[in-house]
């Protein structure tokens, strides 16, 4: 992996307000489309371990182009996703762990938020709970 598209969070339960959202007819289309893999109802939460971690994550926003969710109806929350792997989780589960980190583009998101969305129930498949660390490189442009 490439320390400088690296990035170390905290996983944490959350409002569980993603699982509506991933949960709509368009957004999964959108996503199998866009990013090549119907994802789990729900994501999975990290909260970055450091100043460093966020000042990284927006250095990574700013420089990858990130794949555009547009809704339907612009009333309706627009989104941004970025590829990412989970790492050691290659030989752990389908797709090598490939997964992406969705940006939902409202007012006042958290920068040390990052939820992940992924094809498969990451907790449980990688046997990770609250707490653990989670380190993720981002793919693509």
């Amino acid at each position: 992996m490439s320390d400088d598209r690296k990035i170390t969070g905290v996983v944490f339960s959350d409002l569980g307000q993603a699982a509506s959202f991933m949960a709509l007819d368009w957004v999964k289309k959108v996503l199998r489309e866009k990013v090549g893999f119907a994802p789990y109802a729900g994501t999975l939460n990290l909260r970055l371990s450091s100043a460093q971690g966020v000042t990284r994550w927006k250095e990574l926003r700013r420089t990858l182009k990130g794949v555009d969710i547009p809704p339907p109806d612009p009333s309706t929350c627009r989104a941004r996703c970025y590829l990412a792997r989970i790492e050691g989780a290659r030989e752990k589960v389908e797709g090598g762990g490939r997964v992406a980190v969705l940006v939902p583009e409202v007012k006042d998101y958290p920068e040390d938020k990052l939820e992940i969305i992924a094809p498969f129930h990451v907790k449980k498949s990688l046997g990770i709970d609250d707490g653990n660390q989670l380190t993720l490189e981002l793919i693509g442009d």
